[in-house]
């Protein structure tokens, strides 16, 4: 075991660190790196002997051989000052670049200072700041090598992106530079100067340096201020660092973060790591069509999904059932492959491009064949439907904790393939309902009340409209026993609750296409709050149904017109419920799924595997799947598992504040006027109230009765909130959204599409929502 090793030896991350490694990677493959040597990982573990403070590190002497070797390789680089750089084994990873973590000490010189240099960067483990980040990412295991270069006296130094770290551009390189040392750049001290080079320009904005960092002759540094304002990087120095970034992000295989010294009319670099937290790359002018898909997807990922949703419910649930219809009706790349995954973690979302298929040119037969044959009124007495509940009522009852581990890791594909029957019934009834609805279109047009077909849709019963009832009942119920200010609350009330939990618990409340998000029966608070907000005042009357008597008042309609208009009407809203209610029934084998891979993560967990039943989230249903016995699984595979969950959790705490696409790309910023937003309208009416912003189920409980609603998506389990806001504004969707729907159905003004009203409008702000032009302004 090597105590000492020069760089250009160095690539094994678990010696060298990440800092050392990537190092030597330049080294060895020509990069401009300054020569050095690093102290390995060995050596610290010889020093550390179990120890792990930063006081032992200050006062530990180091071994006799530790000390010759370190001097020997110093006094082959010539002596003089060098650079004395922490260089940890858990850092500049995906997902964990532990930037400024660890210490790093400039113009050190002379043998001793160099010793004690080396000391105090392995200390520098176990600061306070390096324990907690490293918490912060549940990194466990790390150890410290320390990377010593000969010192670069630069006449200019900064960083380097070779990717844009805002817009994720990856054909543009984003230079920061300033006079002196790069600490000055990397610290903040200074504003430098910043260049941002594409292929035919080059922006530059120049720096004020506030200071420059120098060596100084006996070791260490000085802060000078009063820089000389105009001193520029060279434009040969910049074509220089703009060619060394390319080919080292080519090298890597991934954008990088570099850092550089130019000094006597050459550029070397002295870092070089992953960039982290990059945005992904821009998608470009989106058409309508790819702008309309995205925009449902925007509504349906609510938050980034997890590894076993890419292999679970994503492709098998509401957007795989979606793709398989879009295909029966000779389309396909609907809902397929729109997720970009970088590092096992979901990174991108890809705007899909649906391309036709020769079967389109018999669609429109096929589509009249299964509209006459299949009634949406009576889809549920299609023995398929029958067949469906009751296989998912068998595998609902089976006792998962029983279970040996060979049966349990099949139940998540026996529950995905339950889901595919349903896919046939809508494939079979969805052109009955479209038919419906034209039928009806066709006629009010004719009769010239066009403006009443979205009024006449509504009225018919859905499961949704049920699961309200049933909430508005426990609220009622809550007012008279005053059930949500008692603890314990009276049994009265909590059987009721579970009842409603055992109808509707397997409602989503966030995202209908992940299986990582909770159930209602999951949350149960999350009902609890909905509660609470019907409960603190009764409801307003749901609009009536005049739609329907302005219809048949119409004076071309005579008796036998009107009984075939409500026929018609009928059949519309019959077709709009089993649009709803086939949904409905579709995510009942969701939570026997989500069990199924928490009790996984329960066992493995017990094995020492996981640290908690929800890291299974991070791996992926064939790695699950792979494990014959989770009681005799070896070691290596053990270590495989935990290093896997490590690494996707990193990374996905890396990209928590990153987009998977930018919101202005599916709706775009539309010119405001006076308006504080601007959106699509979606439901017509204004109302004036104050802005209440929920981000998730979990703030249910905030809105207020005459609130406006801000949100960045809806599903059905919001659809309650519609009946206390005065008006709903939200960040996705469009005018056929679930959110426009139920807006119309409580006759509130709705705007969607914002894509930023949840972060322009202040909370508590007085606002006047127009539905009819999309406008949100400051009321008067």
């Amino acid at each position: 075991m090597k105590l000492v090793a020069p760089l250009s030896a160095c690539g094994d991350l678990a010696v060298a660190g990440g800092k050392g490694a990537n190092l030597g990677e330049l080294v060895r493959n020509g990069f401009p790196v300054p020569d050095g040597f690093v102290v390995t990982t060995h050596a610290y573990d010889l020093v550390a002997q179990g120890h792990g403070t930063r006081a032992y590190f200050e006062q530990v002497e180091l071994p006799d051989e530790l000390r010759a070797a370190i001097a020997g390789a110093y006094a082959e680089l010539g002596g003089g000052p060098v650079a004395v750089r922490s260089s940890a084994t858990a850092e500049d990873l995906p997902g964990a670049a532990f930037a400024g973590q660890q210490d790093t000490y400039l113009n050190v010189v002379g043998e001793q200072a160099v010793l004690d240099a080396v000391r105090r960067c392995w200390g520098s483990l176990w600061s306070e700041r390096a324990i907690a980040y490293r918490a912060r990412l549940a990194v466990e295991e790390v150890s410290i090598a320390v990377v010593v270069q000969r010192m670069v006296e630069a006449d200019m130094a900064g960083v380097m992106f070779t990717a844009d770290p805002v817009t994720g551009d990856r054909t543009r390189l984003v230079v920061d530079a300033s006079s002196g040392l790069g600490e000055a750049v990397v610290s903040g001290l200074v504003t430098p100067d910043h260049y941002v080079i594409s292929s035919d320009r080059t922006e530059f904005t120049p720096g004020r340096r506030e200071v420059v960092i120098r060596g100084v002759a006996d070791g260490g540094v000085t802060r000078e201020t009063g820089a000389t304002a105009d001193e520029r990087l060279p434009d040969e120095a910049l074509k220089e660092l703009a060619r060394l970034g390319k080919e080292v992000a080519a090298h890597f295989g991934r954008p990088q973060d570099i850092e550089w010294a130019y000094a006597g009319g050459r550029v070397q670099l002295v870092q070089a790591r992953p960039m982290t937290a990059l945005p992904p790359p821009p998608v470009g002018e989106l058409n309508p069509i790819r702008r309309r898909i995205s925009g449902i997807l925007l509504e349906y990922l609510t938050e980034r999904p997890y590894p076993i949703d890419m292999t679970t419910w994503l492709p098998y649930g509401p957007a795989g059932l979606m793709g398989r219809v879009a295909a029966a009706f000779g389309v396909r790349g609907v809902f397929e492959g729109f997720l970009r995954e970088e590092d096992g973690v979901a990174y991108q979302i890809i705007p899909p491009s649906p391309r036709p298929t020769a079967g389109i040119l018999t669609v429109p037969f096929r589509l009249l064949a299964r509209a006459r044959r299949y009634d949406p009124a009576r889809w549920t007495e299609d023995p398929r439907f029958r067949d469906y509940l009751a296989a998912v009522e068998e595998l609902a009852a089976r006792d998962l904790g029983g279970m040996p581990w060979p049966e349990l890791v099949r139940v998540p594909g026996l529950a995905l393939a339950l889901v595919r029957p349903v896919a046939d019934l809508r494939v079979d009834y969805l052109p009955g309902t479209g038919l419906a609805l034209l039928r009806l279109l066709v006629a009010v047009k004719l009769l010239g009340r066009g403006k009443l077909f979205g009024d006449l849709l509504h009225g018919a019963r859905t499961r949704t409209t049920d699961a309200n009832q049933a909430l508005e009942r426990l609220a009622e119920m809550a007012r008279r026993t005053g059930a949500l200010d008692r603890d314990p609350r009276p049994a009265e009330f909590e059987e009721a609750l579970r009842a409603f939990l055992a109808e509707y618990g397997h409602r989503e409340t966030a995202s209908p296409i992940l299986v990582t998000t909770p159930t209602w029966a999951d949350a149960p608070e999350i009902v609890i709050d909905l509660v609470r907000v019907l409960a603190g005042r009764p409801p307003g009357r749901k609009g009536d149904d005049d739609a329907m008597e302005r219809l048949l008042r119409h004076p071309l309609l005579r008796a036998r017109g009107r009984a075939r208009m409500r026929r018609r009407v009928a059949a519309a809203r019959a077709g709009i419920a089993f649009r709803e209610d086939s949904h409905f029934y579709f995510m009942m084998p969701q939570p026997i799924l989500r069990r199924s891979l928490l009790e996984m993560g329960r066992r493995l967990r017990g094995e020492g595997v996981l640290d908690r039943p929800e890291d299974v989230f991070h791996l992926r249903l064939p790695e699950l799947e792979s494990i014959a016995d989770v009681a005799t699984l070896p070691g290596a595979d053990r270590e495989r598992l935990r290093e896997l969950v490590r690494a996707r959790s990193a990374k996905r705490e890396e990209l928590s504040g990153v987009r998977l696409i930018d919101p202005a790309a599916v709706f775009p910023v539309r010119e405001t006027g006076d308006a504080l937003v601007t959106g699509s309208p979606a439901s017509g009416g204004v109302a004036t109230g104050r802005v209440k912003v929920i981000r998730e189920p979990a703030e249910f409980a905030k809105l207020e009765s005459g609130d406006v609603l801000v949100c960045p998506y809806t599903n059905p389990s919001w659809t309650p909130l519609f009946q206390q806001a005065a008006a709903v504004v939200v960040d996705a969707g469009g005018a056929g959204s679930h959110a426009a729907i139920v807006a119309r159905e409580y006759g509130i003004p709705a705007v969607m599409g914002t894509g930023r009203g949840t972060a322009v409008l202040e909370e508590g702000r007085l606002v006047t929502v127009n539905g009819n032009t999309g406008h949100v302004t400051r009321a008067s």
